[in-house]
C-alpha cells in the first residue's frame, strides 16, 4: 500500500494538485516537497526534513475549539449561505451583507464599507481594554464563473451557475468565524487588544487587499492571518510572485479589406506584431519570470479592418522591481508594433501585486497549530472524496489525513494580493485539506465538497486553528516581536510603494451598477444596507 492510498501524498498525487490557487502557501511548491520525499533531496538542493517529531498541543488549542464549538451555527451559516449565492469578483453584495450581519451579531463594529473604493469590501472590528496587539483576519468570499454544482460527487447543476470552485466560502468562514472565537478568548482572559476583520472581495481577479494597503488601512496592524483550501495540510515558507496585469489597446482606422484595404490600418495587425514580440522577448527574460496573454479584441469581421484590437498581458516575477523592469520593456513592445502598422498604442497598468514574503515565526505557529488538530474524516466523507475522484479520473485515494512537513524555502510561480499585506504586517498562512486528493482547485469537486460535511468541517477546524494562532499572538509580546523583526530582515529598508497607479480609484473590472462614488448612499451602503 502507498502513501496515497493510506490517505497520505505521493508524487504523483501531488504533481496532479499543480493548480492550488495562489493563495495557498504550498502551491507548486509541494509539488517540491513530494519530490524531495521521493529522493531523498530538497527543494532548490536542500535536503527534506523528515517525518515530524510529536509536538506538544499549545495550550490555546483547546481553548480555541471550545469557543469554536459556541459559535458553529454562525460559522456553517457563512459557509452555507455564501456558497448557496456563488457570486463572481466585484459582485459579491449579498455574500459581503452575510458575513457583516454575523459580524454584528457578535458584537463587531462595521467601520467601513466600500472600502478603499471595492464597494463588495468592509472591515470590521471589536476591542477589549487599552493597548494590546491589533490582530487581522482576512475572509474572501467571491466565486469563479461556470463552476457553480450540487454539494454531490458528480457534475450536476447547482444553486447557482457560478461557484466556490476555489473554496472562498469556506476561507470566509474560517476566518471570520476565528474572530468570533478570538473575541470569546480574549473576553474569558480579559486579555487586552483589537481584533479587524478586512471582507477581502474579489480576491480571484482585482483583489480588494491591493486597494486596502494603499490606502494605509493595515499601517497599525501587528499581524494578519489567513488559510486557504487545498488537497492537504500544510505551511511553509514560500514565496509567491509579484505581477502586473495591463491591457494594451491599438486603436487603427477601419476600412473595406476587399475594396479599399490601403486606406485602412489594422489594429488586429498591431496586436499580433505585440503578441510576435513577446514571443521574442521570452529567450533573453530570467527563468523565474511568467507572461502570459489572451486577444480579447481582434475585430468584428474579415472583411472589415479593425480598427480596434486589445491584449491583456499578466506579467509575474519574483520581486517588484523585476515585473516593473519587464513591464517596461512591454511597453516599449506595445509602442514598437504601434509603429510599425501606424495605429496608436493605449498601455494600461491597470492593476499589481507584491511577492508573498513569508515569516519563519508565524510559519513556525502555524505547524504547531495544525499538528494539534486531527484529520480526521467519516467513511461518507472519504467516499464522497473518491467519488469525486473517479469522476476526474485520478487514483480513488480519498481525503488527506496527515499534515505535510514545514516546505522549505523556494518561490511558487503564482501571486497573491496578500502579497502587499506580507509586505507593511507580518502575514501567518496556511493551507487545509478541503478536496479530495488529486484534485486541483478551480475545479467542480472543490465546490462540491465546500457544499456539504467536507466544507463544514473545515470551515470549523481553520476557525479554531486561526483563533489559536491570534490568542497567542495577543499574549506573546515576544512571538510577536519575532515576527516584525522577521518581517524587516527580509523586507530591508526599501519602502513600500503600491503598484496601483494613482490614478486607478477603483477596480477596472467594476460592474456598471456599483460605479457611484464612496460618498454615494447607494455605493457606501452596499454591504451594510
Amino acid at each position: 500500500m502507498n502513501d496515497a492510498q493510506r490517505g497520505g501524498l505521493d508524487r504523483r498525487t501531488l504533481l496532479m494538485t499543480g493548480a492550488v490557487s495562489a493563495a495557498t502557501v504550498a502551491t507548486s511548491a509541494t509539488v517540491q516537497l513530494a519530490q524531495a520525499q521521493g529522493t531523498g533531496g530538497g527543494a532548490a538542493g536542500k535536503p527534506a526534513e523528515g517525518p515530524a517529531a510529536p509536538v506538544a498541543p499549545p495550550a490555546s488549542a483547546a481553548a480555541a475549539a471550545k469557543v469554536v464549538a459556541q459559535s458553529r451555527d454562525a460559522i456553517l451559516r457563512i459557509s452555507r449561505e455564501v456558497w448557496a449565492l456563488g457570486e463572481v469578483s466585484l459582485s459579491e453584495v449579498k455574500s459581503a451583507q452575510v458575513h457583516v450581519r454575523e459580524l454584528q451579531a457578535a458584537g463587531f463594529r462595521i467601520t467601513s464599507t466600500g472600502t478603499a473604493g471595492v464597494p463588495t469590501a468592509f472591515v470590521a472590528e471589536w476591542s477589549q481594554g487599552t493597548g494590546g496587539p491589533v490582530i487581522a483576519y482576512l475572509p474572501e468570499y467571491d466565486a469563479l464563473p461556470a463552476l457553480g454544482n450540487a454539494a454531490e460527487p458528480r457534475q450536476a447543476p447547482g444553486p447557482t451557475p457560478d461557484g466556490h470552485g476555489c473554496g472562498h466560502n469556506m476561507i470566509g468562514a474560517g476566518c471570520t468565524g476565528a474572530a468570533f472565537a478570538l473575541k470569546r478568548m480574549m473576553e474569558s482572559a480579559r486579555t487586552p487588544g483589537t481584533i479587524r476583520v478586512y471582507g477581502c472581495a474579489a480576491e480571484e481577479t482585482e483583489g480588494a487587499k491591493v486597494y486596502m494597503v494603499r490606502a494605509g488601512l493595515f499601517n497599525d496592524v501587528d499581524a494578519a492571518l489567513a488559510w486557504h483550501p487545498a488537497p492537504f495540510a500544510g505551511t511553509g515558507m514560500v514565496r509567491m510572485n509579484a505581477t502586473n496585469n495591463v491591457k494594451v489597446a491599438f486603436r487603427g482606422r477601419t476600412a473595406h479589406a476587399g475594396n479599399t484595404p490601403w486606406e485602412g490600418r489594422s489594429a488586429l495587425k498591431a496586436a499580433e506584431l505585440f503578441g510576435a514580440g513577446i514571443q521574442y522577448m521570452r529567450e533573453h527574460i530570467l527563468p523565474t519570470a511568467r507572461l502570459h496573454y489572451i486577444y480579447e479584441n481582434a475585430g468584428v469581421a474579415p472583411n472589415v479592418v479593425p480598427e480596434f484590437a486589445q491584449v491583456w498581458i499578466t506579467i509575474r516575477d519574483i520581486d517588484r522591481d523585476k515585473v516593473n523592469a519587464m513591464t517596461d520593456w512591454i511597453r516599449q513592445i506595445a509602442d514598437g508594433a504601434a509603429l510599425m502598422t501606424q495605429t496608436k498604442a493605449e498601455f494600461d497598468l491597470f492593476f499589481g501585486m507584491y511577492d508573498l514574503m513569508p515569516n519563519q515565526p508565524l510559519v513556525d505557529l502555524a505547524y504547531r497549530h495544525l499538528v494539534a488538530v486531527p484529520l480526521e474524516w467519516t467513511a461518507e466523507e472519504q467516499a464522497f472524496a473518491r467519488a469525486c475522484q473517479k469522476a476526474m479520473g485520478v487514483p480513488e485515494a480519498g481525503m488527506s489525513t496527515r499534515v505535510l512537513p514545514r516546505l522549505p524555502d523556494t518561490t511558487a510561480g503564482g501571486s497573491t494580493d496578500i502579497g502587499d499585506i506580507s509586505y507593511t504586517c507580518p502575514v501567518g498562512v496556511f493551507a487545509w485539506p478541503t478536496v479530495p486528493l488529486g484534485i486541483g482547485l478551480h475545479t467542480w469537486p472543490v465546490t462540491a465538497c465546500g457544499g456539504m460535511s467536507i466544507g463544514d468541517k473545515s470551515s470549523l477546524v481553520t476557525a479554531q486553528i486561526l483563533a489559536a494562532m491570534g490568542f497567542d499572538l495577543m499574549n506573546d509580546r515576544a512571538l510577536l516581536d519575532a515576527a516584525k523583526a522577521d518581517l524587516k530582515k527580509r523586507r530591508g529598508d526599501k519602502p513600500f510603494v503600491s503598484p496601483l497607479p494613482p490614478a486607478r480609484t477603483h477596480p477596472l473590472g467594476l460592474p456598471p451598477f456599483l460605479r457611484r462614488q464612496g460618498t454615494d448612499e447607494v455605493f457606501g451602503g452596499v454591504v451594510a444596507g
